[in-house]
């Protein structure tokens, strides 16, 4: 990925772009590797990559994915964003992203992901990575 991103996320033109540190480069590059309707969690990226953990791919997603597919990495349990649900169900919807319809009982009545038949595991682009 050559491009350069802003700390919100986005690219400023007509700014001189700052150099993005090669570990947000390379979580970037995952995110943006994800197919639409799929996902994949933190700890799926930070496994890929065979470096950092789901709390520093959170920190990149945070400061520097507003320009990538954020929704498509996710929390292990399928819940969404928080502060974000109703974005990121906008984008899942337009996807068609699995989700699992919420109870009575959960918060908000919001659906999670089905992580089962969303998870993506690379598929042919794994490049040896599952």
């Amino acid at each position: 990925m050559s491009e350069q991103r802003s700390p919100e996320g986005g690219r400023h033109e007509d700014e001189p772009a700052q150099a993005l540190p090669e570990y947000a480069e390379r979580v970037l590059d995952v995110a943006d590797l994800i197919p639409p309707g799929r996902v994949m969690t933190y700890g799926d990226v930070a496994e890929w990559l065979e470096q950092g953990g789901p709390r520093q791919v959170g920190r990149v997603l945070a400061l520097y994915g507003g320009a990538a597919p954020w929704w498509r990495v996710v929390r292990a349990d399928g819940v969404l964003l928080p502060g974000h649900e109703q974005r990121a169900l906008g984008h899942y919807r337009a996807e068609g992203t699995p989700l699992k319809t919420a109870s009575r009982a959960a918060e908000g009545h919001l659906p999670r992901i089905d992580m089962r038949r969303a998870r993506w595991d690379g598929g042919d682009r794994a490049g040896g990575h599952t």
